[in-house]
């Protein structure tokens, strides 16, 4: 199995190649603490999860990285008081750690509660000040940053006269850039209108202030990643992860502070993982199109007509590629929890088929593992994953009927490969049973008033029965041991 990744920075999928043979050095952009995570960033992390996950299936042994953001996050480069951590903490009137620990809590709890795997390694940024203001005098004495008035800047310009391309990721041209480039307070202290900060000095207001050889004063947003990979990964690694949103300029700079620092490029292969939408249109806290991970999960909201487990939320993210928008809905989610519980039905029924060795089964279980393998190596391609397990979902229910049959080998080698690839791939969890308790309680009463109205005669009733609930998805099947029922 050769597997294939989606280049973003060549915009081709390329044969992965590790820089070490088996070993992955993967260094994912992580959340800025200031506030709940959202719905949006938990698409986000839950696809690097899946492309963790795949990678140690495949057999890698992966050092993952993801980092805290918990100082410096400037909206733009002009103006400290962006800073997002002080406008939440006149907000909240929390002192700034506080409101780091917060939403640091939270964020873990959210990701937790995803089944997300921890990364090997959580660096933060004010943990690694020592490490950014060492980078930042290292690209002052090559000449490709330069203090102003307290604050230090990265020199664009400089660095693309030396045959350095800022802009290769996100495919932008440098002129175009400087000629549309807006004035910003204090872009005085630039030389250029698109040079960025690698270190800011502090207004007497700003609360998170450290001491530098250009004063007191605070790491610029980019810089942050670029000495925390480096540190854990090495100055060239395998893959940097992140949301489309961070290509540029977030990305952009890293790739340029990479290269300036060491002269080679950072990263191997840069991936993006697309946005989510709700409804069709963009989720946005101004025009209420907006929802937080916890509110779908407890039904807390006015765009869902109930409640979905976290696995549920899981698959519905796991059915849309990873660079691909995803778009939730009420109907979509209900689609999901179908498929959802449909796929777990299966696994049961699974563990009661008895194997038959003297049949040939249509079904190739050889074919069917090496499609679902291809899927995955073709850059992590979740939803032509899931739609091959669907096709044994078919072929259990067929053998539950006796319409097919399996071998004893082929049995174990089902539900070993089913399991690997629903729980240690995907990452799904079966629903609570008390839950699954409920829904059996409920079908057996059903079934018991359907029972009665055929002894009586009333076939219409219990027709009646039969069909409202085919039309829910759940199909009522008669036997000589009596009436069970299937998900569909």
């Amino acid at each position: 199995m050769q597997l294939k990744i989606y280049n973003s920075l060549t915009a081709e999928k390329e044969i992965f190649k590790p820089i070490l043979e088996g070993n992955v050095g993967m260094y994912v952009c992580g959340p800025t603490v200031y506030s709940n995570v959202h719905l949006g960033n938990v698409r986000t992390f839950l696809s690097f999860d899946f492309i963790y996950r795949t990678l140690m299936h495949l057999g890698y042994k992966v050092r993952y990285v993801r980092n805290i953001t918990d100082a410096g996050h400037l909206t733009d480069d002009g103006n400290v008081d962006n800073d997002r951590f002080v406008k939440q903490t006149r907000l909240e009137k929390l002192e700034p750690m506080e409101i780091v620990q917060k939403y640091t809590v939270d964020f873990h709890k959210v990701l937790d509660m995803f089944n997300l795997l921890p990364p090997n390694i959580e660096p933060t940024a004010t943990g690694h000040i020592v490490e950014q203001i060492e980078l930042t005098q290292k690209l002052i004495d090559t000449g490709f940053a330069y203090e102003s008035n307290g604050s230090v800047y990265f020199d664009v310009l400089e660095y693309n006269k030396r045959g350095l391309n800022y802009g290769e990721l996100s495919k932008r041209n440098i002129e175009e850039l400087f000629a549309n480039t807006r004035d910003l307070d204090g872009q005085g202290e630039k030389k250029n209108p698109q040079d960025f900060a690698l270190w800011k000095k502090a207004s007497p207001a700003h609360i998170m202030r450290w001491n530098s050889p250009w004063g007191e004063g605070f790491p610029g947003w980019h810089l942050e990643c670029t000495a925390m990979s480096t540190k854990y990964l090495g100055e060239t690694f395998d893959i940097h992860g992140g949301g489309m949103d961070l290509k540029f300029p977030h990305h952009e700079c890293e790739i340029a502070q990479g290269k300036a620092c060491n002269g080679a490029a950072p990263v191997h292969y840069w991936m993006h993982a697309n946005m989510l939408t709700m409804n069709s249109q963009r989720m946005s806290k101004s025009t209420g199109n907006y929802i937080l991970p916890m509110q779908l999960v407890t039904g807390e909201n006015d765009f869902f007509e109930k409640s979905f487990h976290p696995s549920i939320v899981r698959f519905c993210f796991l059915q849309a590629h990873y660079r691909s928008v995803l778009d939730i809905s009420n109907d979509a989610m209900i689609a999901s929890e179908k498929g959802f519980l449909r796929l777990m039905e299966a696994v049961k029924v699974l563990n009661s088929i008895t194997p038959d060795d003297n049949r040939q089964s249509e079904f190739s279980l050889i074919e069917w593992k090496k499609k679902c393998y291809d899927a995955l190596t073709d850059d992590f391609n979740s939803p032509i994953l899931i739609a091959h397990l669907f096709e044994a979902v078919k072929y259990i229910f067929a053998l539950n009927d006796g319409k097919e049959t399996i071998s004893t080998a082929d049995l174990e080698e089902l539900k070993s490969t089913l399991n690997a690839f629903i729980s240690d791939v995907l990452g799904l969890q079966t629903v609570e049973e008390n839950n699954n308790e409920k829904l059996d309680q409920t079908l057996k009463v059903l079934i018991e008033l359907r029972n009665q109205a055929r002894k009586s005669k009333n076939f219409e009733l219990s027709d009646q029965i039969r069909d409202k609930l085919l039309a829910e998805g759940i199909e009522l099947k008669d036997g000589r041991d009596g009436t069970s029922y299937v998900l569909n």
